[in-house]
């Protein structure tokens, strides 16, 4: 899977948050600066051709909609954060946010509880 650019990743949140949407639709959920629609449509076709995006004609339009699911394309970029900066290691990634007091010890405790549930 691709890593998406920084405009594309945010286009991609609004089509996650929506799940169907005609461009114009996209525009206003973007953060500002608000990009032209031309460049927001050129971007759409961009994500459809890399496979992150699908539409279906409405009359003379195109309503798009993700095919790449949120959960998957996090995990994807989680990956390579963990491999890239941690050295493939999720307590290396864990002790960096406590060392930077990023996250608390009740969050570290959550994540201990979601982690013995999920071996249940």
């Amino acid at each position: 899977m691709q890593k998406l650019a920084k405009r594309e990743e945010q286009i991609m949140q609004v089509f996650w948050n929506l799940e169907k949407a005609f461009i114009k639709e996209i525009i206003p959920e973007l953060p500002d600066p608000k990009p032209h629609y031309n460049s927001v449509a050129t971007m759409v076709k961009i994500l459809e051709d890399k496979g992150f995006l699908a539409h279906e004609p409405i009359g003379n339009i195109f309503r798009y909609y993700p095919i790449i699911a949120r959960d998957e394309y996090q995990g994807h970029a989680m990956k390579d954060i963990v491999s890239q900066y941690f050295n493939n290691s999720y307590p290396s990634m864990l002790a960096y946010f406590a060392k930077q007091e990023a996250i608390s010890e009740s969050e570290l405790n959550e994540i201990i509880e979601i982690i013995k549930s999920n071996k249940k």
